[in-house]
């Protein structure tokens, strides 16, 4: 089904949303996702990481500091794509089917992509980096037997999916410097020398925005969706830029995350009555920590690694001034769970994550040795809860929990002729689902009721132009499950559980203790117990099966 409309109802639609802005100028629009960032390490939000790219965006824009995702990579990516709950669109898990629709591993068919609904609408569309939402993969697997392999399909890889173009990584993570499952538009292609993968990620979306941006007009702007991989493990960074962090986390883990706490209250990012989470229970003390010049380097190398993530973004933005598109262009900027606690250890199964060698067929050293430093090919490791612990200042956990160190994640809009009043906080409340009405609604896009003869899902979201406005709005209550760890927010309150049968609820108020030092279930049993009752008819709406509490 055609689901695009002419462009007189794409001007009054337009005029009524964004009235100061001509009827005619429906904006190009960039969607950049980083992998595995912590909530405080970009410099505008608290973080000592050099972010400059990043941090012109949100001091020219919009800080959004009470936004969240959905706690991983594929549910993000789904909800994301889609405007649904991840369950919604086959994604209520990993890409791993466990033989229950809403936990398929694959993008269904009753949700519709952003890059689908505004191709039908006339936007060009292109995508760079990591896509994640597809089971199918299996034409990599060379080391399965073949009765073991699933059919590999393209019909969920992004071209299908609504995108002209693409270059990335159909799975979710490995290494930076030969990962696999690299593809060009349908067909597997191996990197050539000298290649770094956000390098490669940064250069395509700029070749495709110079492109598209010489030809683009009012009745052809573009969409890009551009997802690093950067900072997810394994820890490899170059060597320039390792260097430029020599020496900053020597002072340990427990300075700075009061560090980043101190920052985050003056620039106005948290309040300052908000305590900061103590330490992990699982982290020593930075005293007592053994081999800290290899602790060091791990969050040097981290650093490094978004250090690179935002001078790509610096080429993109350079892009859009040589083809006179960045006034132009709305561009969002979000993270798809929080920092990530994973240990790497040589015990780990053979799999897409990791190669069997290097590219020059000499062995790979995978898992934390405290005797190699990490960085380079040979190596294959993770920063660890100890520094998650920091990039998530000043929440508690990690990826794959959604208590907020988990969830929470900036989102920053920059739009030059769209938003009103920039260089703002907002603490409006959002959820990854209002990213696709958000673009539908700026762009004049219509969400179809049925698509190739399927019916589609409603939007669960909501727009975020009013704040692009300068106004709020009241937001609709969020849930969230995860492989049995579970939450639900209505307005100030909200409820979570990791998992586990006989794990209790807890119940924070967010407005005065964000950080969930103060469980408030047994000081409010009415309250808890209205929300376990809303977030049980939501979990039964969207599909929830709490494979962790069984």
């Amino acid at each position: 089904m055609n689901i695009s409309r002419s462009l007189p109802i794409f001007a009054a639609f337009f005029a009524l949303a964004f009235g100061h802005l001509s009827a005619q100028q429906r904006p190009n629009i960039l969607l950049i996702m980083a992998d595995d960032m912590g909530y405080s390490d970009m410099g505008s939000f608290g973080g000592e990481i050099e972010t400059p790219n990043l941090d012109r965006l949100a001091e020219g824009g919009i800080k959004f500091t009470q936004f969240y995702n959905a706690a991983r990579c594929c549910p993000t990516r789904a909800s994301l794509l889609t405007g649904l709950y991840p369950h919604q669109a086959g994604m209520g898990g990993m890409t791993n089917d466990r033989g229950v629709a809403s936990y398929r591993g694959d993008l269904n068919r009753q949700c519709v992509t952003i890059a689908e609904t505004l191709k039908e609408s006339g936007y060009h569309t292109f995508m760079s980096g990591k896509w994640h939402v597809t089971k199918h993969v299996d034409f990599w697997r060379t080391w399965l037997p073949e009765n073991q392999k699933i059919r590999t399909s393209k019909d969920n890889w992004p071209l299908q999916r609504g995108f002209d173009t693409f270059f990335g990584t159909i799975h979710g993570a490995g290494s930076y410097y030969d990962p696999a499952t690299l593809t060009q538009n349908n067909t597997p292609v191996s990197p050539g020398e000298n290649f770094y993968y956000t390098d490669a990620i940064s250069d395509h979306a700029a070749e495709q925005i110079r492109t598209l941006g010489a030809s683009a007009s009012e009745n052809a702007p573009f969409f890009g969706y551009i997802a690093y991989t950067a900072p997810h493990w394994p820890l490899h960074a170059l060597p320039e830029d390792i260097a430029k962090y020599k020496g900053k986390y020597d002072a340990g883990w427990d300075r700075l995350r009061e560090e980043r706490m101190e920052r985050m209250v003056k620039s106005g990012i948290i309040p300052a009555d908000w305590k900061l989470s103590p330490r992990g229970p699982e982290i020593d003390s930075w005293e007592t920590t053994e081999h800290k010049a290899w602790w060091a380097a791990c969050m040097e190398v981290y650093a490094a690694m978004v250090d690179r993530m935002d001078q790509g973004i610096g080429k993109i933005i350079r892009a859009l001034e040589e083809t006179g598109q960045l006034e132009h262009t709305l561009i969002l900027f979000l993270q798809d769970n929080g920092g990530c606690h994973e240990v790497l250890t040589d015990r780990w199964p053979r799999s897409l994550h990791f190669p069997a060698f290097q590219r020059d067929g000499s062995p790979l050293l995978r898992g934390n040795d405290v005797q190699v430093m990490p960085g380079p090919e040979a190596t294959y490791m993770s920063y660890s809860a100890e520094w998650a612990n920091v990039s998530n200042t000043p929440f508690r956990l990690y990826k794959h929990y959604v208590h907020e160190g988990g969830i929470s994640t900036p989102l920053i809009a920059f739009w030059p002729e769209g938003i009103r009043n920039p260089s703002r906080i907002s603490r409006q409340l959002g959820h990854i689902i209002d990213i696709m009405p958000t673009i539908v609604d700026v762009s004049g896009a219509r969400y179809p009721d049925v698509y190739r003869g399927e019916t589609i899902l409603p939007m669960e979201g909501q727009s975020l132009g009013p704040v692009f406005q300068n106004q709020s709005f009241v937001h609709a209550p969020i849930g969230w499950e995860h492989e049995g760890n579970r939450g639900f927010r209505d307005g100030k309150w909200k409820l979570v559980a990791t998992k586990g049968p006989e794990t209790a609820w807890e119940l924070y108020d967010m407005e005065a203790d964000r950080t969930e030092m103060r469980n408030l279930a047994t000081v409010h049993p009415d309250i808890t117990s209205s929300l376990v009752q809303k977030y049980t008819e939501w979990a039964n709406r969207v599909g929830v099966v709490d494979w962790g509490n069984r």
